[in-house]
């Protein structure tokens, strides 16, 4: 039998299966109460809108030969052209010249780590940070660098170099839920000037906020200060999974053109371009009913927010802590130092029957073990309700255990 592990390639080694990815097959039993992944809730898709884009498309000869047909690779131009008017209600002006269309915002990453990472260069990252990142980029072989937090821990980043790009997601972010607030922004665009890095924005929960004031996007403040995006250094990466529906696998780029064309030519040797029909239906669904949509789906995310909080409150021990977001999917759980939270997701799933994320998958060097990502997106006020109180019940023992063991 061939030894195929001798014959991969170095980068294959850094290459792992995602946690949540196999957590997600424990939807499959319905007994368990599930925090794990951040699953829109598929009652809020627009199923009827769908349906009736396939149908008016597939119906009509000449718009069926259009969408069943080899396309272009930069992305459907109805579509790009609708984003460019979209990204400019956020303050981004650009035209359709500065977008390219991606097989969700999963892919995007992907190709931003093929553009710019070499082996062993710097890569700049939250701790924690999103875990589909660190997969889209390990592959490439980056060393992983946090942001600093003083003008010493910078000075030793920059003595290794520019990082090949920091990347960031302003608005709830996966998986704390935390935004950046102005000031907060403006650091971030400040260190990228200093360190001269591009920036990578993640803006996959931007329109999933609940209260509090919108904050612009830094491709916006940075399009501000340079009078425009081409010349500025973020890169923008926007998806409608969260918004519209992920099985439609559309995302898109907003860059400036110089690495636009150089987008166009990864995409033509990775995919050629993405489902020509399934861009022509979301340009038809997104631009009929994503902003309307969006009512429905902030009540019903915001609602689902208030019942896990308010079920921390009541059953967390006191010596845990979480944050409290003002949108997007997520809360962040912080157990008492000492604890796995590995460990607690195996005894939750056995004695329990509950499931989240514990917090080590989004921490590069694989720390912050004593931490943990709570989804309230897809499940009743009641199921949030019974799963906080048995999780809540199952540390509070775990806790009392260590307590004792210590004595």
């Amino acid at each position: 039998m061939l030894d195929w592990d001798a014959h991969y390639a170095a980068r294959a080694s850094r290459m792992a299966a995602s946690e949540i990815r196999e957590l997600l097959k424990l939807l499959d039993q319905p007994d368990i109460i599930s925090f794990a992944g951040g699953i829109p809730d598929p009652e809020l898709f627009p199923l009827d809108a769908i349906r009736a884009s396939y149908d008016g498309i597939l119906s009509d000869p000449a718009r069926a030969a259009l969408a069943l047909q080899y396309s272009v690779s930069e992305g459907y131009a109805p579509l790009r052209q609708w984003l460019a008017d979209y990204m400019g209600t956020l303050g981004v002006p650009c035209d359709a010249d500065n977008i390219i269309i991606t097989n969700g915002s999963q892919q995007a990453l992907e190709f931003l780590g093929r553009l710019f990472i070499n082996p062993d260069s710097q890569v700049m990252v939250a701790r924690p940070t999103y875990l589909g990142a660190l997969q889209a980029f390990n592959s490439y072989q980056p060393t992983y660098v946090p942001f600093p937090e003083t003008a010493e821990d910078e000075a030793a980043i920059a003595a290794k170099g520019s990082p090949r790009f920091g990347y960031i997601m302003p608005d709830f972010q996966n998986p704390t839920g935390v935004s950046l607030t102005m000031e907060q922004r403006l650091a971030a665009l400040d260190l990228a000037e200093r360190l001269d890095m591009p920036l990578i924005e993640d803006a996959a929960y931007e329109k999933l906020r609940y209260e509090g004031d919108a904050l612009p996007p830094l491709m916006a403040i940075e399009a501000e200060r340079k009078g425009g995006i081409d010349n500025g250094r973020v890169i923008y990466s926007g998806t409608f999974s969260k918004t519209v529906v992920p099985a439609l696998r559309l995302g898109w780029l907003v860059a400036p053109k110089a690495v636009i064309s150089k987008l166009v030519l990864i995409k033509q040797a990775s995919d050629l371009h993405t489902s020509t029909l399934n861009q022509m239906v979301m340009y038809e669904v997104a631009s009929k009913t994503m902003l309307s949509n969006l009512e429905r789906i902030r009540a019903t995310y915001n609602q689902r927010r208030h019942a896990t909080l308010n079920a921390l409150e009541k059953y967390m021990p006191a010596s845990v802590s979480w944050t409290k977001p003002q949108g997007g999917m997520f809360i962040w759980v912080t157990l008492p130092d000492g604890m796995d939270g590995a460990e607690v997701l195996g005894r939750a799933i056995q004695d329990a029957r509950v499931a989240f994320v514990p917090g080590s998958a989004f921490f590069a060097d694989r720390s912050g073990r004593n931490t943990l990502r709570l989804s309230f997106s897809l499940m009743t006020d009641a199921r949030i309700d019974e799963g906080i109180k048995r999780l809540g019940a199952l540390l509070s023992t775990m806790i009392g255990e260590a307590q004792q063991a210590a004595e």
